[in-house]
């Protein structure tokens, strides 16, 4: 259940800063206070953002705009779902051809323009060049992203009427307004942005994002927008996020479903220090952007629907690192590990028989299982522990269930959540 407005922002604000005081951050990055999200101060130098209401959803906002000032670098992965959206097909194609010039992300929620056909396709463009006109760019300097119900054709009048809106609302300066615009079944808006000290200068890179369910990024099953001050050629901006998102936002999973129409995108805006490839620069700004995405993926699965637990699947000692995110994953999937989870029941049977369809190569004998550091399993399928320490780690709000596979040097993290009735609920009624 989507929460009232108040309350969301509430909600919002503890996550990010029960997240932020958790987070082991780099050395060279300074948080941004949360309370900037709605009180300018919070983007980097050249972007704007805003967040209107366009229809589509009742009583919520459903139509976001983030605007560089000037020509912007872009970067930006994609669902890798057969059935993808058109919005996907039309960002695709203006990537290829304005990867150094990108003006403008423009989404809407309530409406995924998936399974459209021909009219979805016209409407997705209809998206970018109406956004083009207000904004006096080129229709190929937009990136368009839709999200909600799949198979309805997308109201586009009330999105090209909304689009007046925009301009206006560009001036608040609200990074919540933008960020509760494109919610689904979130119950809080998603961001975070941090500042780097590089070796001459500090740049900032804040992001937004959304995803609550329909979760199992191959890439990305949400959207993810993030945008920098920095100076950043594409080639580069594009090896960072590729990289960064391998250890982010497809690295968690809330129900195993990988969605028709999400992209994670970064818009480096050139107001600060140029950033070149293999400088120490280069390697403070993508921690820096590799931690502010996990960040963001982590508040993902924890408003994943119906979730009340985020959890850390670790495996080491796997053949290798593809062996250890199959094992990791199928662990992270499975509805039996996930119920147990929800129970707080420390039934590792059902870890070790994950585990074992997984495809991942071990000895069963040499499994190593445990939550945080109590022991579970040890190898020899001995198992011995305190079922009351169990509980008082399953009964916690976030924990590590680490495994060790007995095989080699591999290794990988992927984070989970609970399967509860309230998933059910949100899903057996979710066009309705």
């Amino acid at each position: 259940m989507i929460l009232k407005d108040v309350n969301t922002l509430q909600k919002a604000f503890a996550a990010v800063e029960t997240l932020a005081a958790q987070t082991p951050w780099p050395d060279a990055v300074t948080l941004v206070k949360p309370e900037h999200a709605d009180n300018g101060g919070f983007w980097p130098q050249g972007f704007r953002a805003a967040g209107v209401s366009a229809g589509i959803k009742s009583k919520r906002k459903d139509l976001m705009a983030i605007v560089s000032d000037k020509p912007a670098s872009a970067a930006a992965v994609f669902t890798t779902n057969l059935c993808c959206a058109a919005p996907v097909v039309v960002s695709k194609a203006h990537l290829e051809c304005s990867a150094s010039s990108m003006r403008a992300i423009i989404c809407n929620s309530g409406n995924a323009n998936a399974a459209t056909g021909d009219q979805g396709m016209r409407d997705a463009r209809s998206m970018a060049a109406s956004t083009s006109a207000l904004l006096g760019v080129k229709p190929e300097e937009i990136l368009v992203a839709s999200t909600g119900v799949i198979g309805v054709p997308l109201p586009l009048d009330k999105i090209l009427a909304a689009l007046d809106m925009i301009p206006d609302a560009l001036e608040r300066e609200s990074c919540f307004d933008a960020a509760e615009a494109i919610m689904t079944t979130d119950t809080f808006p998603k961001f975070f942005a941090v500042d780097v000290r590089l070796s001459n200068a500090t740049v900032r890179i804040a992001g937004i994002a959304k995803g609550s369910g329909m979760i199992c990024p191959n890439m990305a099953t949400m959207l993810g927008f993030l945008v920098t001050d920095a100076s950043i050629e594409p080639e580069l901006l594009k090896l960072m996020l590729q990289s960064a998102n391998a250890e982010s936002f497809n690295a968690i999973t809330v129900d195993g479903d990988t969605s028709t129409n999400d992209m994670v995108a970064i818009l480096a805006g050139g107001n600060g220090p140029c950033i070149q490839q293999g400088s120490p620069d280069a390697e403070l700004f993508y921690q820096a952007l590799r931690h502010l995405m996990i960040f963001l993926a982590k508040l993902i699965v924890i408003d994943g629907e119906g979730a009340t637990k985020l959890v850390e699947i670790s495996v080491e000692g796997a053949r290798d690192n593809h062996d250890a995110e199959r094992a990791a994953r199928t662990v992270a999937n499975s509805s039996l590990v996930k119920t147990a989870i929800h129970g707080e029941d420390a039934n590792w049977g059902r870890i070790i028989g994950a585990l074992g369809r997984s495809g991942a190569h071990f000895n069963p004998e040499d499994l190593v299982v445990r939550f945080n550091d109590l022991a579970i399993l040890e190898p020899g399928f001995i198992s011995n522990f305190s079922e009351d320490e169990a509980k008082t780690i399953l009964s916690k709000n976030s924990y590590v269930i680490s495994i060790v596979l007995g095989q080699g040097s591999g290794k990988s993290v992927i984070w989970t959540c609970d399967l509860s009735k309230e998933y059910v609920e949100i899903n057996g009624s979710y066009r309705t």
